[in-house]
């Protein structure tokens, strides 16, 4: 019998054991990976001179144009989580949205979609509202499901809108999934799927998604009012007049959106 499936399971469960436990990723991965070939030589159905095809298989991925994008955008999400823009946008937004009855959840829902359109990496975003939006929601009165939940949502807009990393090693494996099928079909066309349709393809469910978050949260705040209490003025504004907050929103919108511009506008240009 084919037991390739049940082998599939036992490493999807011991690596996430593992994690669990705390290990690292890298070592997590690698270690699984060879404790289970170890295991396949022991019991004679794997042979061992696949392991020296390794190097290969590594020089192959360091050297993929589409997968050295990863490590880059993870950089980039780092430096913006550095250099403090989500904290500057919460605060101007929570400002402009702070009078509504669930003002300040969907600030957090729109902060969440630039820092995923501008990042791509759910972990910062999750850590960065979390750490940031969190302590205000429970502060001002919301509840503290609602409030995590907002948070989770916004986080994990970084895995649909672009430039997500999940669509970029997502297209890769479509990519090589589709040269392989033509192949297959006797159609050497070169023309393939590259990460750019896959970017395209995903603004208008992103965007979609966003809607949805904020759409639930208006109706959330009708049906539960006791739930996203509303603020007094001097709670979320203080002293600043509504042209000042809108300057203030203009200038912090700014940096992301140009960054937005420059990263999408390049891949989807096709550069």
């Amino acid at each position: 019998p084919n037991t390739m499936p049940i082998v599939a399971f036992l490493m999807f469960f011991a690596i996430v054991a593992i994690l669990l436990a705390g290990y690292p990723v890298a070592f997590t991965l690698a270690g699984t990976a060879l404790l289970f070939a170890l295991g396949g030589v022991i019991a004679g159905v794997f042979d061992p001179a696949f392991l020296e095809t390794m190097p290969n298989r590594i020089f192959g991925i360091m050297s993929n144009q589409t997968l050295i994008a990863v490590p880059l955008f993870v950089f980039m999400g780092v430096t913006l989580e550095r250099a403090r823009i989500a904290e500057g946008l919460l605060d101007t937004l929570s400002m402009l949205f702070g009078r509504l009855r669930g003002g300040l959840g969907i600030a957090v829902i729109i902060v969440g979609m630039l820092m995923a359109a501008s990042t791509g990496i759910v972990g910062a975003t999750v850590i960065t509202m979390g750490l940031l939006a969190l302590p205000t929601m429970l502060k001002r009165g919301y509840d503290p499901a609602v409030a995590t939940g907002t948070i989770s949502a916004s986080g994990t807009l970084g895995q649909i809108i672009p430039p997500s990393i999940i669509l970029v090693l997502l297209g890769d494996v479509i990519s090589s999934a589709y040269q392989q099928s033509q192949i297959d079909r006797e159609i050497f066309s070169p023309q393939t799927v590259s990460v750019g349709d896959l970017f395209v393809g995903a603004v208008f469910p992103g965007l979609l998604l966003v809607g949805l978050y904020v759409l639930w949260l208006i109706i959330l705040g009708i049906i539960r009012p006791q739930s996203m209490p509303t603020h007094t003025e001097a709670d979320v504004s203080g002293s600043v007049d509504d042209r000042s907050l809108l300057i203030q929103v203009v200038l912090i919108l700014i940096p992301p959106m140009l960054l937005i511009l420059a990263v999408l506008g390049s891949i989807i240009g096709g550069l």
